[in-house]
């Protein structure tokens, strides 16, 4: 019984490790998910606001978006009576490291190591979770 006991602890206590590096592989593949969606969203919003789908931009933001959130609201297309709305996300992603749906944003004018938006527009999204992966890296610089 005690035999049997021992070699079971022992299993249960490896399995442990193999178990949360599966959930970190899990989160890691969530985060490169919701990244890619954003940025497609940001890129298909500048594409869009390049062709003259939008109007006129705004002075200051590069044809880029001036919220993550507008991208979910949607814009007024320029040349519609109807008032129809372009949308480019349907919500805004969770971020699996911090559970919210909050990102990191930078304009085209800030530092591109920078942590602090300026407001201006949004040119990439990142997380705001100061872990690190496997290799070093900060997720931050995803």
């Amino acid at each position: 019984m005690i035999v049997a006991f021992t070699i079971l602890t022992l299993l249960t206590a490896l399995s442990v490790p193999l178990a949360r590096y599966k959930v970190r592989r899990e989160h890691e593949r969530e985060l490169r998910y919701s990244l890619r969606e954003l940025r497609t969203a940001i890129d298909k919003y500048k594409d869009a606001c390049d062709q003259g789908l939008l109007g006129p931009p705004k002075i200051g933001t590069d044809c880029y978006p001036e919220t993550i959130e507008i991208l979910v609201e949607g814009v007024k297309m320029a040349n519609d009576a109807t008032g129809k709305k372009i949308r480019f996300l349907r919500r805004i992603p969770r971020d699996p490291f911090t559970g919210m749906r909050e990102w990191g944003m930078r304009a085209t004018q800030d530092d591109p190591q920078s942590i602090a938006w300026g407001g201006q527009n949004v040119f990439d999204v990142f997380s705001k979770t100061m872990e690190r992966a496997g290799d070093g890296t900060p997720y931050s610089d995803w």
